[in-house]
Protein backbone atom coordinates (compact mmCIF):
# COMPACT_ATOMS: atom_id res chain seq x y z
CA UNK A 1 0.00 0.00 0.00
CA UNK A 2 2.72 2.68 0.54
CA UNK A 3 4.31 1.83 -2.81
CA UNK A 4 1.30 2.34 -4.26
CA UNK A 5 1.13 6.00 -2.56
CA UNK A 6 4.66 6.94 -3.71
CA UNK A 7 3.83 6.61 -7.25
CA UNK A 8 1.07 9.91 -5.89
CA UNK A 9 -1.59 9.25 -8.83
CA UNK A 10 -4.16 6.96 -10.13
CA UNK A 11 -6.34 4.89 -8.02
CA UNK A 12 -4.94 3.14 -4.55
CA UNK A 13 -7.37 -0.06 -3.64
CA UNK A 14 -7.40 -0.53 0.37
CA UNK A 15 -7.48 -4.47 1.16
CA UNK A 16 -10.15 -5.55 3.06
CA UNK A 17 -10.00 -6.34 6.93
CA UNK A 18 -7.85 -4.30 9.14
CA UNK A 19 -4.56 -2.81 8.46
CA UNK A 20 -3.10 -1.61 11.21
CA UNK A 21 -0.82 1.41 10.96
CA UNK A 22 2.83 1.80 12.55
CA UNK A 23 3.05 5.11 11.19
CA UNK A 24 1.64 7.33 9.11
CA UNK A 25 0.16 7.21 5.48
CA UNK A 26 1.54 10.09 3.97
CA UNK A 27 0.74 11.60 0.57
CA UNK A 28 3.22 14.50 0.02
CA UNK A 29 2.68 16.06 -3.53
CA UNK A 30 0.01 14.10 -4.85
CA UNK A 31 -2.01 14.95 -8.12
CA UNK A 32 -5.31 12.90 -9.67
CA UNK A 33 -4.80 10.31 -6.62
CA UNK A 34 -8.26 8.10 -5.46
CA UNK A 35 -7.28 6.25 -2.04
CA UNK A 36 -10.25 3.69 -2.70
CA UNK A 37 -11.44 0.77 0.28
CA UNK A 38 -14.94 -1.84 0.79
CA UNK A 39 -17.07 -1.70 3.62
CA UNK A 40 -14.81 -3.83 5.47
CA UNK A 41 -11.34 -2.02 4.73
CA UNK A 42 -10.17 -0.38 7.72
CA UNK A 43 -7.35 1.55 8.73
CA UNK A 44 -5.71 1.13 12.56
CA UNK A 45 -3.66 3.87 14.43
CA UNK A 46 -1.67 1.73 16.51
CA UNK A 47 1.09 4.87 16.88
CA UNK A 48 1.65 8.51 18.40
CA UNK A 49 2.20 10.68 15.80
CA UNK A 50 0.34 13.49 13.75
CA UNK A 51 -2.14 11.73 11.67
CA UNK A 52 -3.34 8.56 10.64
CA UNK A 53 -3.54 9.86 7.15
CA UNK A 54 -1.48 13.30 6.42
CA UNK A 55 -1.66 14.67 3.09
CA UNK A 56 0.72 17.56 2.06
CA UNK A 57 0.52 19.47 -1.05
CA UNK A 58 -1.74 17.77 -3.00
CA UNK A 59 -4.27 18.48 -5.23
CA UNK A 60 -7.32 16.82 -6.14
CA UNK A 61 -7.01 13.55 -3.73
CA UNK A 62 -10.15 11.52 -3.30
CA UNK A 63 -10.76 9.04 -0.11
CA UNK A 64 -13.65 6.96 -0.31
CA UNK A 65 -15.51 3.97 1.61
CA UNK A 66 -13.09 2.86 4.18
CA UNK A 67 -13.02 3.30 7.92
CA UNK A 68 -10.68 4.20 10.17
CA UNK A 69 -10.10 3.53 13.73
CA UNK A 70 -8.04 5.94 15.71
CA UNK A 71 -5.83 4.79 19.03
CA UNK A 72 -7.87 7.09 21.62
CA UNK A 73 -8.52 3.91 24.34
CA UNK A 74 -4.50 3.55 24.60
CA UNK A 75 -3.30 6.88 23.73
CA UNK A 76 -5.91 8.78 25.48
CA UNK A 77 -4.00 11.65 27.27
CA UNK A 78 -4.87 15.30 28.88
CA UNK A 79 -5.04 18.23 26.10
CA UNK A 80 -4.90 21.48 26.82
CA UNK A 81 -6.60 24.32 24.69
CA UNK A 82 -3.61 25.64 22.02
CA UNK A 83 -1.97 29.22 22.84
CA UNK A 84 -3.37 31.90 20.83
CA UNK A 85 -0.31 31.63 18.42
CA UNK A 86 -1.02 27.96 17.70
CA UNK A 87 -3.21 26.55 14.98
CA UNK A 88 -4.89 23.00 15.94
CA UNK A 89 -2.68 21.13 13.19
CA UNK A 90 0.40 22.48 14.69
CA UNK A 91 -0.81 21.48 18.54
CA UNK A 92 -3.30 18.35 18.24
CA UNK A 93 -1.40 15.06 17.78
CA UNK A 94 -3.15 11.55 17.01
CA UNK A 95 -5.74 12.99 14.10
CA UNK A 96 -7.34 10.76 11.82
CA UNK A 97 -7.12 12.70 8.84
CA UNK A 98 -4.97 16.26 8.68
CA UNK A 99 -4.97 17.97 5.62
CA UNK A 100 -2.49 20.65 5.01
CA UNK A 101 -1.52 23.05 1.91
CA UNK A 102 -3.93 20.88 -0.69
CA UNK A 103 -6.66 21.51 -3.02
CA UNK A 104 -9.20 19.50 -4.47
CA UNK A 105 -10.03 17.42 -1.57
CA UNK A 106 -12.95 15.32 -1.99
CA UNK A 107 -13.52 12.49 1.63
CA UNK A 108 -16.61 10.72 0.78
CA UNK A 109 -17.82 7.69 2.63
CA UNK A 110 -15.93 7.41 5.50
CA UNK A 111 -15.76 5.80 8.96
CA UNK A 112 -13.73 7.38 11.62
CA UNK A 113 -14.22 6.39 15.07
CA UNK A 114 -11.90 7.02 18.57
CA UNK A 115 -9.90 9.55 17.76
CA UNK A 116 -7.92 11.82 20.22
CA UNK A 117 -8.37 14.96 18.63
CA UNK A 118 -9.70 15.29 15.16
CA UNK A 119 -11.72 12.90 12.47
CA UNK A 120 -11.18 15.48 9.97
CA UNK A 121 -8.50 18.53 9.95
CA UNK A 122 -8.02 20.57 7.25
CA UNK A 123 -5.74 23.51 7.43
CA UNK A 124 -4.86 26.36 4.71
CA UNK A 125 -5.99 24.42 1.96
CA UNK A 126 -8.92 25.08 -1.17
CA UNK A 127 -11.77 23.61 -2.50
CA UNK A 128 -12.20 20.59 -0.30
CA UNK A 129 -15.87 18.61 0.31
CA UNK A 130 -16.05 16.40 3.04
CA UNK A 131 -19.68 13.96 2.19
CA UNK A 132 -21.45 11.42 4.14
CA UNK A 133 -18.40 10.89 6.69
CA UNK A 134 -19.72 9.20 9.90
CA UNK A 135 -17.58 10.14 13.18
CA UNK A 136 -18.04 8.83 16.67
CA UNK A 137 -16.68 8.54 20.22
CA UNK A 138 -13.76 11.25 19.59
CA UNK A 139 -12.25 13.87 21.26
CA UNK A 140 -10.00 13.71 24.29
CA UNK A 141 -9.79 15.85 27.49
CA UNK A 142 -7.75 18.54 29.22
CA UNK A 143 -6.13 18.48 32.69
CA UNK A 144 -9.06 19.39 34.39
CA UNK A 145 -10.78 16.40 33.11
CA UNK A 146 -13.40 18.91 30.57
CA UNK A 147 -13.47 19.15 26.81
CA UNK A 148 -10.89 21.14 24.76
CA UNK A 149 -12.82 21.69 21.35
CA UNK A 150 -11.85 18.21 19.68
CA UNK A 151 -13.37 14.62 18.17
CA UNK A 152 -15.33 16.33 15.16
CA UNK A 153 -14.18 17.87 11.56
CA UNK A 154 -12.63 21.12 12.14
CA UNK A 155 -11.51 23.70 9.58
CA UNK A 156 -8.68 26.41 9.72
CA UNK A 157 -6.48 28.80 8.98
CA UNK A 158 -7.87 30.50 5.67
CA UNK A 159 -9.70 27.55 4.26
CA UNK A 160 -11.55 28.59 1.39
CA UNK A 161 -13.98 27.05 -0.99
CA UNK A 162 -15.52 24.27 1.46
CA UNK A 163 -18.43 21.90 2.22
CA UNK A 164 -19.18 19.80 4.81
CA UNK A 165 -22.65 18.03 3.96
CA UNK A 166 -24.39 14.99 5.37
CA UNK A 167 -22.45 13.78 7.58
CA UNK A 168 -23.00 12.22 11.37
CA UNK A 169 -21.50 13.30 14.58
CA UNK A 170 -22.47 11.48 17.83
CA UNK A 171 -20.63 11.28 21.09
CA UNK A 172 -18.31 13.99 20.40
CA UNK A 173 -16.24 15.37 23.60
CA UNK A 174 -15.79 18.29 21.77
CA UNK A 175 -17.42 20.65 18.76
CA UNK A 176 -18.89 19.02 16.22
CA UNK A 177 -18.27 20.75 13.11
CA UNK A 178 -16.41 24.07 13.16
CA UNK A 179 -13.97 26.70 11.24
CA UNK A 180 -11.07 28.12 13.28
CA UNK A 181 -8.47 30.63 12.49
CA UNK A 182 -5.75 32.42 14.71
CA UNK A 183 -6.50 36.33 14.78
CA UNK A 184 -3.84 37.67 12.13
CA UNK A 185 -4.34 34.29 10.00
CA UNK A 186 -6.65 34.91 6.84
CA UNK A 187 -10.35 34.36 7.59
CA UNK A 188 -11.79 31.17 6.09
CA UNK A 189 -14.16 31.95 3.03
CA UNK A 190 -17.42 30.54 1.05
CA UNK A 191 -18.53 27.60 2.63
CA UNK A 192 -21.26 25.54 3.64
CA UNK A 193 -22.63 23.37 6.47
CA UNK A 194 -25.11 21.61 4.88
CA UNK A 195 -27.70 18.64 5.73
CA UNK A 196 -25.20 16.84 8.76
CA UNK A 197 -27.11 15.16 12.06
CA UNK A 198 -25.05 15.51 15.08
CA UNK A 199 -25.96 14.38 18.85
CA UNK A 200 -24.28 13.72 21.97
CA UNK A 201 -21.85 16.88 21.43
CA UNK A 202 -19.99 17.78 24.51
CA UNK A 203 -19.42 21.63 23.44
CA UNK A 204 -20.66 23.33 20.16
CA UNK A 205 -22.54 21.15 17.77
CA UNK A 206 -21.71 23.82 15.43
CA UNK A 207 -19.63 26.87 14.87
CA UNK A 208 -18.68 29.71 12.33
CA UNK A 209 -15.20 30.95 13.45
CA UNK A 210 -13.55 33.36 11.88
CA UNK A 211 -15.08 33.36 8.37
CA UNK A 212 -16.85 35.57 5.62
CA UNK A 213 -19.40 33.86 3.82
CA UNK A 214 -20.60 30.64 5.37
CA UNK A 215 -23.59 28.94 5.17
CA UNK A 216 -24.51 26.91 7.84
CA UNK A 217 -28.57 25.24 7.03
CA UNK A 218 -30.49 22.10 7.26
CA UNK A 219 -28.15 20.70 10.12
CA UNK A 220 -30.17 19.07 13.12
CA UNK A 221 -29.45 16.83 16.44
CA UNK A 222 -29.85 17.00 19.99
CA UNK A 223 -28.07 16.69 23.32
CA UNK A 224 -26.06 19.76 22.75
CA UNK A 225 -23.69 19.77 26.31
CA UNK A 226 -23.74 16.80 27.44
CA UNK A 227 -22.61 14.66 29.30
CA UNK A 228 -22.60 17.80 31.34
CA UNK A 229 -19.76 16.89 33.49
CA UNK A 230 -17.14 17.68 30.73
CA UNK A 231 -18.72 21.23 30.17
CA UNK A 232 -15.86 23.67 29.90
CA UNK A 233 -16.73 25.62 32.47
CA UNK A 234 -12.60 27.14 33.63
CA UNK A 235 -12.95 28.80 30.29
CA UNK A 236 -16.49 29.59 29.93
CA UNK A 237 -17.45 27.58 26.95
CA UNK A 238 -21.01 27.03 27.34
CA UNK A 239 -22.14 24.77 24.83
CA UNK A 240 -23.63 26.50 21.90
CA UNK A 241 -25.65 24.78 19.23
CA UNK A 242 -24.80 27.28 16.41
CA UNK A 243 -22.03 29.13 17.61
CA UNK A 244 -19.69 32.22 16.60
CA UNK A 245 -16.67 33.23 17.21
CA UNK A 246 -13.81 35.83 15.31
CA UNK A 247 -14.56 37.81 12.67
CA UNK A 248 -17.80 36.35 11.05
CA UNK A 249 -19.66 38.28 8.39
CA UNK A 250 -22.07 37.64 4.94
CA UNK A 251 -23.14 34.44 6.87
CA UNK A 252 -26.58 32.66 6.97
CA UNK A 253 -27.67 30.18 9.61
CA UNK A 254 -30.79 28.79 8.16
CA UNK A 255 -33.32 26.13 8.93
CA UNK A 256 -31.29 24.45 11.47
CA UNK A 257 -33.16 22.09 14.39
CA UNK A 258 -31.80 21.13 17.43
CA UNK A 259 -33.52 19.75 21.13
CA UNK A 260 -31.99 19.18 24.91
CA UNK A 261 -29.61 22.30 24.61
CA UNK A 262 -27.66 22.39 27.78
CA UNK A 263 -26.69 25.58 26.59
CA UNK A 264 -27.19 28.57 24.38
CA UNK A 265 -29.27 27.89 20.78
CA UNK A 266 -27.61 30.05 18.90
CA UNK A 267 -24.78 32.52 20.05
CA UNK A 268 -23.59 35.41 17.43
CA UNK A 269 -20.27 36.82 19.34
CA UNK A 270 -18.50 38.36 16.13
CA UNK A 271 -21.38 38.32 13.78
CA UNK A 272 -22.31 40.79 12.21
CA UNK A 273 -24.12 41.83 8.03
CA UNK A 274 -25.53 38.35 8.26
CA UNK A 275 -29.02 36.76 8.67
CA UNK A 276 -30.12 34.27 11.49
CA UNK A 277 -33.62 32.71 9.74
CA UNK A 278 -36.37 29.51 10.46
CA UNK A 279 -33.66 28.43 13.12
CA UNK A 280 -35.52 25.74 15.91
CA UNK A 281 -34.32 24.81 19.58
CA UNK A 282 -36.58 23.09 21.96
CA UNK A 283 -36.16 21.93 25.44
CA UNK A 284 -38.36 19.75 27.33
CA UNK A 285 -37.51 19.76 30.57
CA UNK A 286 -36.90 22.00 33.61
CA UNK A 287 -34.54 24.48 34.04
CA UNK A 288 -32.73 21.42 37.01
CA UNK A 289 -31.91 19.20 33.83
CA UNK A 290 -29.73 22.26 31.63
CA UNK A 291 -27.21 23.26 34.58
CA UNK A 292 -25.40 25.01 32.10
CA UNK A 293 -28.38 26.70 30.21
CA UNK A 294 -28.79 30.11 28.94
CA UNK A 295 -30.66 32.75 26.76
CA UNK A 296 -31.82 31.35 23.51
CA UNK A 297 -30.05 34.06 21.22
CA UNK A 298 -27.24 35.81 22.45
CA UNK A 299 -25.43 38.64 20.65
CA UNK A 300 -22.03 39.69 21.72
CA UNK A 301 -19.23 41.27 20.44
CA UNK A 302 -15.44 39.98 21.54
CA UNK A 303 -13.31 40.72 18.35
CA UNK A 304 -12.22 44.40 17.89
CA UNK A 305 -12.48 44.14 14.26
CA UNK A 306 -16.30 44.25 14.05
CA UNK A 307 -19.37 45.85 14.86
CA UNK A 308 -22.43 43.94 15.95
CA UNK A 309 -24.86 45.52 13.27
CA UNK A 310 -26.90 44.38 9.95
CA UNK A 311 -28.36 41.50 11.58
CA UNK A 312 -31.99 39.82 10.48
CA UNK A 313 -32.97 37.68 12.89
CA UNK A 314 -35.97 36.08 11.32
CA UNK A 315 -39.09 33.03 12.10
CA UNK A 316 -36.42 31.47 14.78
CA UNK A 317 -38.12 29.41 16.96
CA UNK A 318 -36.74 29.11 21.06
CA UNK A 319 -38.43 27.08 23.85
CA UNK A 320 -37.74 26.28 27.15
CA UNK A 321 -34.58 28.00 27.77
CA UNK A 322 -33.21 29.23 31.28
CA UNK A 323 -33.03 32.83 31.15
CA UNK A 324 -34.76 35.11 28.62
CA UNK A 325 -34.98 34.64 25.12
CA UNK A 326 -33.02 36.88 23.05
CA UNK A 327 -30.06 38.93 24.03
CA UNK A 328 -29.55 42.18 21.65
CA UNK A 329 -27.42 44.57 21.44
CA UNK A 330 -25.71 47.05 18.59
CA UNK A 331 -27.61 48.80 15.77
CA UNK A 332 -29.67 48.39 12.53
CA UNK A 333 -30.96 44.58 13.12
CA UNK A 334 -34.17 43.36 12.14
CA UNK A 335 -36.19 40.87 15.15
CA UNK A 336 -39.24 39.88 13.10
CA UNK A 337 -41.23 37.17 13.84
CA UNK A 338 -39.88 35.10 16.00
CA UNK A 339 -41.44 33.00 18.84
CA UNK A 340 -39.64 32.36 22.17
CA UNK A 341 -41.49 30.06 23.93
CA UNK A 342 -41.19 28.74 27.95
CA UNK A 343 -38.44 31.22 28.40
CA UNK A 344 -36.79 32.22 31.77
CA UNK A 345 -37.49 28.36 33.14
CA UNK A 346 -34.82 29.75 36.02
CA UNK A 347 -37.92 31.89 37.33
CA UNK A 348 -35.50 34.30 37.48
CA UNK A 349 -35.24 36.37 39.66
CA UNK A 350 -37.85 34.54 42.01
CA UNK A 351 -35.93 31.65 42.59
CA UNK A 352 -33.25 31.52 45.13
CA UNK A 353 -31.86 28.57 44.21
CA UNK A 354 -30.56 29.82 40.90
CA UNK A 355 -28.27 32.61 40.84
CA UNK A 356 -29.83 35.32 38.27
CA UNK A 357 -28.24 38.50 39.42
CA UNK A 358 -25.08 38.80 36.80
CA UNK A 359 -24.91 42.35 37.05
CA UNK A 360 -25.99 44.17 40.32
CA UNK A 361 -27.04 47.57 37.77
CA UNK A 362 -29.08 45.40 35.56
CA UNK A 363 -31.70 43.11 37.28
CA UNK A 364 -33.59 42.06 34.66
CA UNK A 365 -30.90 40.97 32.83
CA UNK A 366 -31.58 37.31 32.77
CA UNK A 367 -35.30 37.78 32.80
CA UNK A 368 -36.11 39.89 30.15
CA UNK A 369 -37.79 37.70 27.27
CA UNK A 370 -35.76 40.40 24.55
CA UNK A 371 -33.72 41.72 26.40
CA UNK A 372 -32.06 45.64 24.52
CA UNK A 373 -28.15 45.39 26.09
CA UNK A 374 -26.30 48.43 26.58
CA UNK A 375 -22.87 46.33 25.18
CA UNK A 376 -21.07 42.70 26.17
CA UNK A 377 -17.74 42.66 25.91
CA UNK A 378 -17.42 46.30 24.69
CA UNK A 379 -20.18 49.28 24.76
CA UNK A 380 -22.62 48.78 21.86
CA UNK A 381 -25.80 50.02 22.88
CA UNK A 382 -28.78 49.41 21.16
CA UNK A 383 -30.29 51.60 18.88
CA UNK A 384 -32.06 51.89 15.50
CA UNK A 385 -33.32 48.24 15.80
CA UNK A 386 -36.59 46.87 14.62
CA UNK A 387 -38.36 44.60 17.14
CA UNK A 388 -41.50 43.54 15.37
CA UNK A 389 -44.35 40.52 15.65
CA UNK A 390 -42.58 38.67 18.13
CA UNK A 391 -44.21 36.10 20.31
CA UNK A 392 -42.49 35.93 23.92
CA UNK A 393 -44.22 33.65 26.58
CA UNK A 394 -42.75 32.31 29.82
CA UNK A 395 -42.61 33.45 33.49
CA UNK A 396 -42.85 37.32 34.09
CA UNK A 397 -43.41 37.69 30.52
CA UNK A 398 -46.67 39.82 31.24
CA UNK A 399 -43.75 42.20 33.21
CA UNK A 400 -40.33 41.66 31.17
CA UNK A 401 -41.70 40.81 27.33
CA UNK A 402 -39.19 43.50 26.04
CA UNK A 403 -36.87 45.33 28.49
CA UNK A 404 -34.37 48.12 28.15
CA UNK A 405 -30.93 47.83 30.08
CA UNK A 406 -29.92 51.29 31.69
CA UNK A 407 -28.56 53.89 29.54
CA UNK A 408 -31.03 52.40 26.48
CA UNK A 409 -33.49 54.20 24.93
CA UNK A 410 -36.81 52.60 24.13
CA UNK A 411 -37.51 55.49 21.38
CA UNK A 412 -33.71 54.90 19.88
CA UNK A 413 -35.68 51.47 18.33
CA UNK A 414 -38.72 50.66 17.35
CA UNK A 415 -40.61 48.30 19.47
CA UNK A 416 -44.51 47.27 17.88
CA UNK A 417 -46.56 44.62 17.25
CA UNK A 418 -44.73 41.68 19.74
CA UNK A 419 -47.29 39.99 21.77
CA UNK A 420 -46.30 38.78 24.98
CA UNK A 421 -47.65 35.92 27.29
CA UNK A 422 -47.30 34.51 30.69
Amino acid sequence: MRSALERKSGVVELPSGDTGLSRPLVIEGARDLTIRGTARSRLRMKFDGRAALLILRSKNVKLENFAIEGNRESADRRLALPPSDQPMARWNPNNAILVEDSSGIAITGLSIRNVVSYAVLVSRCKQVVIDRVSVGDSGSLDENGFNNATGGILIEEGTQRFTVRNCKLRNIRGNGIWTHSLYRSPRNRDGEFTGNELNYIGRDALQAGHVVALRIQANHGGFIGFPSAIVDVLHGAVPVAIDTAGNVEDSVYAGNSFEEVNGKCIDLDGFHDGAVRGNQCINRRDAGAYPHGHYGIVLNNSNPDMQSKNITIDSNIITGFRFGGLFLIGRDHIVRGNVFRNVNTAHCNDNPAIGCLYKKDEPDLLRGGIYLGKGAERPAPAARNLVENNTVQGYGMSKYCVVFAPGVRREANTIRGNRCEE
